[in-house]
């Protein structure tokens, strides 16, 4: 095997399980990886593509729902539906930080979490857009997507 390849595998696995350890990831991201096959390589960076899209769009309407008059059942159901995204893709962090937000939401706390929401998913992004572009690295190498147990 390539050296090179050997060392961008390497470095995937590890960058991986770092994602799972420091509690980015979880389980259900696993289960969304094992989807993937030769048949459609892609299947991974198009989900999360089309979450970020989501997340995106869902964090800009939340920010318009917080000036002074408070539109408290518009931004629980952005939060809802972010947190739902989140848990689908295993975005344990991101999932988390809009757990706590709607809990604000529910005692109509104005302040709440919408920043600590909005970096969360900004730091999950540039992860995970890091992660794919290994990858794509690898199979530029000619190498295989190595396949990573997380217990």
């Amino acid at each position: 095997m390539n050296t090179i390849v050997a060392q961008l595998q390497r470095q995937f696995q590890d960058y991986i399980v770092s994602l799972y350890q420091q509690g980015y990831l979880d389980n259900q991201f696993s289960e969304l990886r094992k989807l993937q096959d030769e048949g459609t390589p892609d299947f991974v960076a198009e989900v999360v593509s089309l979450f970020f899209d989501d997340c995106a769009k869902l964090i800009s309407n939340m920010s318009r729902s917080l000036p002074d008059n408070v539109d408290f059942k518009q931004v629980d159901s952005g939060v809802h539906q972010l947190k739902g995204s989140s848990s689908s893709i295993g975005a344990r962090r991101v999932k988390n930080v809009c757990i706590a937000f709607k809990e604000c939401c529910d005692v109509q706390n104005r302040e709440g979490c919408l920043q600590q929401v909005d970096y969360e998913y900004k730091m999950l992004k540039t992860k995970l857009q890091d992660l794919f572009n290994l990858e794509q690295q690898i199979l530029q190498a000619g190498g295989k997507i190595p396949q990573v147990d997380i217990n």
